[in-house]
């Protein structure tokens, strides 16, 4: 499918065909899935359909006509309840109530997308929209996003506000300096012996009680007090030096960032964010599928052998991990089954297709854990009748004045 167009907002834009909507029942989760389905099914010959654009953010999902230019219905992601796909007739659909609604009442709406793979996409991106909204609500529960930590300069005069003159009173062998003394050894030390090592040997104070107290405590080696004997103008010019080379060796550090999560720009990295459930901890993912759909699935490291990978399904049973293995010709096999496939993506699309040995087939709908409607509710009839209430009070106050 390529990229998708990603703008400054987050908001990721993709064309469907829109079929319509039905209402759903109030039933346990499992039971409502299966109804879907069966209205999907039923669905996927009709001839009444409209293009139309949508568009999926963390805040929710917008849909408009062809040419973007109207909008045409809009749901804020707590709104939605759940996101699904049947991608054997190209569907994609997602369950919410109609906005301004006060009643509980859900809607399925169903959409045609051109192909298999875009209906996969168009659900793995509202899936990934459920995931980054559980992380901005949840930061407890959110990975760390960075990998490495930022380089720190090792003390010195320089960093601690003197100028190379007094720079020269101390041994520069004693001196932590940085880019002056090629060929000598560096020490790590942790930030607070760094810190703690610096304020002894250049305390915040004149250079001449510097220079005293380095003497004094016997730091000074001889001739060392005499300075550089540089001029200022050699002085300034040596420092910039300094600054300049300590600036590159830097700059030239890598530093090991991974990007926080966001909607991924290839289908590929979106499907892996969504199955792996990126930005989000293990504790914290296990306890969530243990509350999505039967079938919904956690690709991960298996706990018992950290080199591979393991597939953790939601099954009848409960939570279920399948270990994922390598057969000598490069091929992956799920644990138990005798099929060997060239991708991960080519397994977990046979295993949503095919059951064979699983319990159950594996299921790309996924929950919205972010969801709410009772709050909504009430929020609403709450201002409905605090207008009410306040319309009665104009009209009694209207009939006092006129009597």
């Amino acid at each position: 499918m390529g990229e998708a167009p990603i703008r400054e907002d987050g908001t990721v834009t993709r064309s469907a065909e829109y079929v319509g909507s039905f209402p759903v029942d109030d039933r346990c989760l499992d039971d409502q899935i299966e109804q879907l389905h069966k209205h999907l099914k039923s669905l996927k010959t009709c001839k009444r359909r409209r293009a139309v654009s949508l568009k999926f953010s963390i805040k929710g999902v917008k849909m408009y006509n062809e040419d973007e230019t109207t909008l045409l219905m809009a749901h804020a992601l707590r709104r939605v309840s759940l996101s699904t796909a049947r991608p054997a007739d190209s569907q994609f659909a997602f369950v919410s109530h109609n906005p301004g609604s006060v009643d509980a009442q859900l809607y399925c709406h169903v959409f045609i997308a051109r192909h298999a793979r875009a209906a996969q996409f168009l659900n793995l991106l509202l899936c990934r929209c459920f995931q980054l909204l559980y992380i901005e609500k949840h930061p407890e529960e959110a990975q760390e996003y960075s990998t490495g930590s930022m380089i720190r300069r090792n003390p010195s005069l320089l960093n601690h506000g003197f100028p190379l003159s007094v720079s020269a009173l101390v041994s520069f062998r004693r001196a932590p300096f940085r880019g002056l003394l090629p060929g000598t050894k560096k020490k790590e030390k942790s930030s607070s012996d760094q810190h703690s090592s610096q304020d002894e040997v250049f305390p915040t104070s004149s250079p001449s009680l510097v220079r005293k107290k380095a003497i004094r405590n016997k730091v000074l080696r001889s001739g060392a007090y005499r300075s550089f004997t540089f001029t200022p103008l050699k002085q300034r010019h040596v420092q910039e030096r300094l600054n300049v080379s300590q600036g590159k060796e830097e700059d030239s550090t890598p530093v090991r960032r991974s990007r926080a999560p966001s909607l991924a720009e290839t289908e590929e990295a979106l499907a892996q964010a969504v199955w792996c459930w990126a930005g989000i901890t293990p504790d914290s993912s296990y306890s969530l599928l243990e509350d999505d759909v039967l079938g919904s699935y956690l690709l991960c490291p298996h706990p018992k052998k950290p080199k591979c990978g393991s597939l953790i399904i939601r099954f009848p049973s409960g939570l279920i991990t399948h270990l994922i293995a390598n057969t000598r010709k490069g091929k992956f096999l799920l644990e138990k089954c005798k099929l060997e496939f060239g991708s991960i993506a080519e397994l977990i699309d046979h295993y949503t297709e095919t059951q064979d040995e699983l319990s159950c087939l594996l299921s790309c709908a996924r929950v919205n854990h972010c969801y709410e409607w009772e709050e909504s509710v009430i929020k609403l009839q709450a201002e409905k009748l605090h207008k009410n209430l306040n319309k009665a009070r104009m009209k009694s106050s209207q009939l006092t004045n006129w009597a």
